[in-house]
């Protein structure tokens, strides 16, 4: 009597863990053909805002604003889902005077994804592959942003007679690595099915706070916000995201040797807040150090964010117009 007591128990425990775990896996499942569904009809919904353009056979986004003489073209940094949308204040002031164009890399915003490597060989050849198929001529005005300051030094030194100049945003340049004496980041690749699988859309939806800009009501449109939340569903940490931040290491070794060529003009913005640690080093102290051999250099510290776009686009139009004349 006790035995068939216990083969029953057991029996009603191994079929409640059944019954659990076919509940969980349909939810699963729901789950993702529910995210999978919504990512298609937004994707219908939010179309892209530029060109489409073909380069190594997938599909570039290239954004245009304003009709000036001098063309600047503007670099998203690491991890910037939606480029395009991120840049829009400055673009906004930047256009008043440029032309501006917002390559978005393969794996932002609009762009496709791909499994070529991260290098800055070919991310410097895919943005110059994406501006010759959108048919816009330099020589080009470089902004970059964060890492966007690494491809701007290779492709200044690589094809020295398309920059005319170069504008950093609190770039990261090849040398600081070895100047801070700081770990190169990484991301683990685990990271890739965070968009994929929905995870994303669920975080955004509880902290949507944490992904967007750090700026002033209305700097921002309440539809760009809403669609920038919408592409750091499809884009966040991505593979060619986690591909290009395990590839950095590498990209440095390949310039670190590489200095700004002493004719193109460089400014750069820095964030205010600068610590200086007891080797007596700071990033002003670096980029005074990377403009040395620069015939004409300039370094702007501004209050702000490490995205410093976000809250001083018209000063920093002021200051280009100023600088590049």
């Amino acid at each position: 009597m006790v035995a068939d007591l216990t083969t029953k128990k057991r029996f009603s425990f191994r079929k409640a863990i059944k019954f659990i775990t076919i509940g969980l896996l349909s939810i699963v499942v729901l789950w993702l053909i529910l995210h999978q569904s919504m990512t298609f009809y937004e994707r219908n919904k939010y179309e892209a805002m530029g060109q489409l353009v073909e380069v190594d056979g997938e599909r570039m986004h290239v954004h245009t604003q304003g009709d000036g003489p001098s063309t600047i073209i503007l670099l998203p940094g690491l991890g910037t889902s939606a480029p395009v949308l991120d840049f829009e204040p400055l673009m906004n002031e930047l256009s008043k005077s440029y032309r501006v164009v917002v390559v978005e890399p393969f794996g932002y915003g609009w762009s496709d994804k791909t499994d070529k490597d991260r290098t800055v060989e070919n991310m410097v050849e895919e943005v110059r592959a994406a501006l010759q198929e959108a048919n816009i001529e330099g020589p080009y005005i470089l902004m970059p942003h964060s890492i966007g300051g690494i491809y701007s030094t290779y492709y200044a030194n690589t094809y020295p007679e398309e920059v005319k100049a170069i504008v950093g945003i609190d770039p990261t340049l090849p040398a600081a690595i070895d100047y801070f004496d700081v770990p190169v980041p990484t991301m683990p690749g685990f990271l890739r099915v965070v968009a994929p699988s929905g995870i994303a859309r669920m975080v955004i939806a509880g902290n949507e706070g944490d992904f967007l800009p750090l700026a002033e009501e209305g700097t921002y449109s309440a539809d760009n916000l809403d669609i920038t939340k919408t592409l750091t569903v499809w884009n966040g940490y991505n593979k060619n995201i986690i591909m290009e931040a395990n590839e950095i290491s590498n990209n440095i070794a390949k310039t670190i040797s590489m200095s700004f060529p002493s004719n193109i003009p460089v400014l750069i913005f820095k964030t205010k807040d600068d610590k200086v640690n007891p080797a007596g080093r700071s990033t002003m102290t670096f980029y005074e150090e990377q403009l040395e051999n620069v015939e004409k250099n300039k370094i702007v510290p501004l209050d702000g964010h490490h995205y410093l776009h976000w809250t001083n686009a018209e000063e920093m139009s002021r200051h280009v117009g100023e600088f590049i004349g």
